[in-house]
């Protein structure tokens, strides 16, 4: 079996929407899309980023993780 070849995983996108989506929370500004409400959660912050940069075509592995068989 051939051992796969470790490249970036995630694009420059990615990580500056992360990035701007962790500062935004920093600051109390962060709002998630279906109610509005604050977002509080280091976890979400980085999701939110991660979904930005998705849409923005940058390079991000697709949702649910994990190796498919």
């Amino acid at each position: 079996m051939a051992k796969k070849r470790g490249g970036r995983k995630y694009g420059r996108t990615a990580s500056q929407k992360v990035e701007r989506a962790m500062h935004e929370r920093k600051r109390g500004t962060l709002r998630s899309g279906g109610s509005g409400k604050k977002v509080t959660s280091r976890k979400q912050a980085i999701a939110i980023g991660l979904s930005e940069a998705r849409r923005a075509g940058g390079k991000v592995p697709r949702k649910g993780g994990g190796k498919k068989r």
